[in-house]
């Protein structure tokens, strides 16, 4: 069975945010980022659709309340 989830590395969401990969690894520490899925040791990679559910959340959390 093929599996149709996205996975994306510390590079590709440090590219997505604009931001360095330490900043990615000390958001998943501090501000409630989506904990990464663990396939080897040294192969780490987070699943696209947590990353967009996180966004959706951040962003609603940010607006002024109407």
């Amino acid at each position: 069975m093929l599996s149709n989830t996205i996975y994306l590395s510390d590079r590709d969401l440090a590219a997505r945010f604009k931001n360095s990969r330490a900043s990615i690894w000390r958001w998943v520490r501090t501000r409630g980022f989506p904990e990464p899925v663990k396939f080897t040791p040294g192969c780490t990679r987070w699943r696209l659709s947590d990353i967009e559910q996180w966004e959706r959340e951040t962003i609603n959390e940010t607006r002024p309340a109407e």
